[in-house]
C-alpha cells in the first residue's frame, strides 16, 4: 500500500504524557528547549551545531510537518499533560515502508531530564509504530559514548544488535564515531 493513503493519527498519549506533531506556533517552545539545552544537545546532535532563532525553528517544524504529509518522516513534540510544558522532541525516522522499519531519535529539554519523560516517550512511540504502523522493526541508532542515550533503549528491552566501528563523524565533525544499534521487533 502507498504509505500517502495510510490514516495515521497525529497524537497519542501515555500516561504523563502527549506526543503529537509539530503545530505552526510550536516553534517558540521549541526553541526555548533547545536555547535552556543546548550544552547538553551540542555533543550528540547536528542540528544543535548551529546557533537558530525562533523562526528558523518554526520553519523546521512546519517543514517536518510536510515530511509527515509525504510519509518521509515522522517528528514527533512530547508535551506534559498535566501542565502542557513542552518536553522534548522525538519521532520515528528514516521509515523504510516495504520492510516497515523505523528508527526513533530524541532529545529533552534538560529542564525536564532525570524523570522518566523520555523512557515513557519512547516506550510510547514503539508501542504506536508496532500498533499504528505494523512495524516489523524499531531501531535507536547513537553515538556509542552518549551514555545517557543509551540507557533507555536498555531499559525497554532493546536489543544491542551491534557496533558499527567507525561509522560516521561526531556531531561536531571533530572525531570519528562509533554507531551503537539497538532494536526491536514484535
Amino acid at each position: 500500500m502507498d504509505p500517502l493513503l495510510l490514516d495515521i493519527p497525529t497524537q497519542f498519549e501515555t500516561e504523563r504524557l502527549l506526543i503529537r506533531l509539530p503545530r505552526p506556533g510550536d516553534g517558540r517552545v521549541v526553541h526555548a528547549a533547545i536555547q535552556a539545552s543546548i550544552n547538553e544537545l551540542r555533543p550528540w546532535l547536528p542540528f544543535a551545531q548551529q546557533d537558530q532563532t525562533e523562526e528558523d525553528v518554526e520553519s523546521n517544524l512546519r517543514l517536518a510537518y510536510a515530511k509527515f504529509i509525504q510519509r518521509e518522516d515522522m517528528r514527533l513534540l512530547i508535551f506534559n499533560k498535566a501542565d502542557g510544558s513542552f518536553i522534548g522532541s522525538a519521532g520515528l525516522h528514516n521509515p523504510n515502508w516495504d520492510v516497515r522499519k523505523f528508527e526513533i531519535g530524541y532529545w529533552i529539554d534538560t529542564r525536564h531530564s532525570g524523570k522518566g519523560y523520555m523512557t515513557e516517550a519512547v516506550e510510547g512511540i514503539t508501542v504506536f509504530a508496532f500498533t499504528e504502523l505494523l512495524a516489523r522493526r524499531v531501531e535507536i541508532r547513537m553515538d556509542a559514548l552518549n551514555e545517557r542515550s543509551q540507557a533507555i533503549p536498555m531499559r525497554l528491552g532493546f536489543w544491542h544488535e551491534g557496533t558499527l566501528r567507525n561509522d560516521d563523524m561526531s556531531a561536531d565533525g571533530t572525531r570519528v564515531r562509533d554507531t551503537y544499534i539497538y532494536a526491536m521487533i514484535p
